[in-house]
């Protein structure tokens, strides 16, 4: 009897799996996608049902060569990748390659790589899902038709190398939506009277002025607020009301992909991207001593709270035994996923609960680690006892005047014990109120008055932006890493510390796709388009009718964008400033690191500078600071200057444009192959910094880490 031939996407998976298949299965890994659509064209035939035109990713013939070889001497075919739609892809690519009949190809899903899910699989193998391929077809088809058709117009009217996409604008303008509703932002003064005050007992509390006459009071400026304390000084301070609530706090439900990605930011300072690669690494195996590669979660892409009934029983067992009876609810908590969950797999959750994180961390990264250790414990809290609270809420009296006193004791910790799950905000802690009784007099010791300004809202975070996109349905879990990934290297959005906030080129790239193409741009409209993705999914929607609903509007905004969308290459806005080199005007023209001046007597004279808006809404220049060298020019003798272009930093003559004597950058280090040269700064096409040797093409050393200079260290 012939091996049976098992094919997943990662090589890690590959080799977890073949630990618990054993001798009669081979175990091989595509990795990743072998066929996808040509990046030189557009691939699809929009007027032959918008067919799309797939061929073997550079690099894969081997790789399919390798596949169709063990394929064929294979008794049968265990297609595995991941369980999602870009899985089904890449299991569908690989059966037209392999086995275009599908004649003894088999799809296998599992939730989790453990023996017991694998095996399970291998016996009760399906047939590949034409409607999830579908489904993931309908998103590529629609993603290349916005970006290789909306983009091209972008390098026309602004610049080369921009692009558009359909989801990530939409990203983008939320972004710019924010920082123009925090520019417009007018702050309202305000103030707060605080009384620090004394029980019989001596116990001191705060409480917070909140009502005169039992009508809400707002104090809008100092005279009002100094007018308040002027009474409240001399008035009798007692206690008008007491209430103390019970109050019961359940635990957060486990995580989804987008809870995760959410609380990894908040609590561990995790991008969503590296969020991702280290669930990757934990689902598809990590090597644990002698039981070899362990998945430790499972699958990690996944929109619902779903929990399977054995795992459920291991936390439990797991809680009575750690914890004790009273950390334990009489029945399992169940979680409602909401209602635009595929649910196709269980939450994100702990696979081998023999491996708990203090078990293992001598076999992860201090990354893998944290992130396991979250998972974990926000499983393990998800199905433990609610904590137990007492509120305690205090009107306190003075004159005519109300103040507000509030605190809070945990009376039971519960899951509290284990987990309490983070905030985008931070909230104000409640202090502990002192016993107070109805009546009671209390002493003022102290009372402050305070200034304030209302907020604008906040820039986005990554946590913030993921909640926002999932609450209004744009992208789906699996993608937002993807989004706030691209849109950071396109340059339309910067990270300061944990904010992201547009740059002047993703205000104009937005507001022009806004003008020319509304539909793309709207947020409803990219959630009703993943809604139809969906329905594509459910075999309730043909994916060409999607296609030819969205076509139609879409070509006629293409074509109409073609001749009306602004032209910002060309135009120019006249200024008051004169060229200090022609006499002639100053205008402001955009380039591609943003908007600068420029003489109008261009191309004669090409002198430019940078400017900033006065004030007074004036242009104002400002000398572009240039990095001196001790060099001299070779031809002129004027000093060389370093300067930064597009493919990196180079050295030039001060005197440009009169003398345009250039020279590379030099790092100073040397090659470290020891032929003498040094190594020098240059840029990829795409524009990625790497450094090579001087020498080249006689010395062909290039690396994309700038290595420590031995000569100086050594000095």
């Amino acid at each position: 009897m012939g091996k049976s031939l098992v094919i997943v996407e990662s090589p890690a998976k590959a080799k977890t799996i073949n630990k618990f298949l054993g001798k009669d299965f081979l175990v091989l890994a595509s990795v990743g996608h072998v066929k996808d659509l040509p990046k030189s064209k557009l691939g699809i035939d929009i007027d032959n049902g918008f067919a799309p035109s797939y061929e073997v990713i550079k690099g894969k013939a081997n790789t399919i060569k390798e596949l169709k070889k063990a394929g064929k001497e294979a008794e049968a075919i265990y297609l595995a990748p991941d369980p999602d739609r870009e899985g089904e892809a890449i299991a569908w690519h690989i059966a037209e390659e392999i086995d275009k009949k599908h004649a003894k190809t088999h799809r296998v899903l599992f939730n989790e790589i453990t023996e017991k899910a694998v095996r399970d699989a291998i016996v009760h193998p399906m047939p590949l899902d034409r409607s999830k391929y579908d489904a993931q077809q309908a998103r590529r088809v629609l993603d290349r038709l916005v970006g290789y058709q909306v983009s091209p117009i972008l390098w026309d009217k602004v610049r080369r190398g921009l692009s558009a996409g359909r989801v990530q604008s939409v990203a983008v303008r939320l972004i710019c939506d924010r920082e123009r509703e925090i520019q417009a932002f007018k702050p309202q003064e305000y103030w707060s009277i605080t009384a620090e005050l004394a029980n019989q007992g001596g116990a001191v509390f705060s409480a917070r002025l909140a009502k005169k006459d039992n009508k809400k009071l707002e104090i809008n400026g100092e005279a009002g607020a100094q007018a308040a304390l002027s009474e409240l000084k001399g008035a009798d301070y007692a206690v008008a009301e007491v209430e103390t609530k019970k109050v019961k706090r359940n635990p957060a439900a486990p995580f989804t992909t987008s809870k995760l990605q959410q609380e990894a930011s908040r609590k561990l300072g995790y991008t969503a991207k590296k969020t991702m690669m280290l669930a990757q690494q934990l689902y598809e195996g990590i090597e644990i001593g002698a039981d070899g590669p362990v998945g430790l979660i499972s699958y990690m892409r996944t929109d619902s709270t779903r929990i399977s009934n054995e795992a459920v029983s291991a936390a439990r067992s797991l809680i009575e035994a750690r914890f004790g009876a009273a950390y334990l609810p009489a029945k399992p908590n169940v979680y409602k996923s909401k209602k635009s969950a595929q649910d196709a797999h269980e939450a994100i959750r702990p696979t081998c609960f023999e491996h708990p994180p203090d078990a293992v961390d001598d076999y992860l990264t201090k990354d893998q680690w944290r992130l396991y250790d979250l998972i974990w414990k926000r499983f393990i809290a998800c199905q433990m006892s609610p904590a137990l609270i007492d509120q305690t809420s205090a009107r306190i009296s003075a004159g005519a005047y109300t103040f507000n006193a509030s605190g809070s004791t945990v009376k039971f910790q519960g899951f509290m014990a284990v987990y309490v799950e983070g905030k985008d905000v931070e909230e104000e802690k409640e202090e502990k109120l002192p016993p107070l009784k109805k009546g009671e007099g209390l002493n003022l010791r102290s009372i402050t008055p305070e200034q304030h300004f209302t907020q604008p809202p906040p820039r986005f975070t990554e946590a913030t932006l993921v909640k926002e996109l999932e609450e209004k349905g744009i992208g789906r879990p699996s993608t937002y890493a993807a989004i706030i990934s691209t849109i950071q290297d396109r340059e339309y959005v910067l990270k300061e510390k944990t904010q992201l906030k547009p740059t002047e080129l993703g205000f104009l790239v937005t507001d022009l796709l806004i003008a020319s193409f509304p539909e793309i741009l709207d947020a409803e409209f990219t959630a009703h388009m993943e809604e139809e993705l969906d329905l594509i999914e459910e075999g309730k929607m043909a994916w060409t009718k999607a296609m030819e609903e969205f076509y139609g509007p879409f070509k006629a905004s293409l074509d109409k964008a073609r001749v009306d969308m602004k032209n910002v290459k060309t135009e120019e806005v006249a200024t008051d400033l004169v060229c200090e080199k022609c006499g002639k005007g100053m205008v402001i023209k955009w380039g591609r690191k943003g908007k600068f001046l420029a003489c109008s007597g261009y191309p004669e004279c090409k002198n430019t500078m940078d400017f900033t808006i006065g004030g007074d809404g004036k242009v104002v220049a400002v000398e572009r600071k240039t990095e001196t060298t001790d060099a001299l020019c070779p031809k002129c003798g004027a000093q060389m200057v370093i300067k930064s272009g597009r493919f990196g930093k180079f050295i030039a003559c001060s005197k440009y444009p009169e003398c345009k004597t250039t020279q590379p950058y030099s790092t100073g280090i040397p090659c470290p192959n020891g032929d003498g040269g040094k190594l020098m700064e240059r840029r990829t096409k795409k524009g990625r910094v790497f450094f090579s040797c001087s020498l080249y093409p006689n010395c062909d050393y290039a690396t994309w880490q700038l290595p420590k200079d031995k000569e100086k260290e050594s000095a």
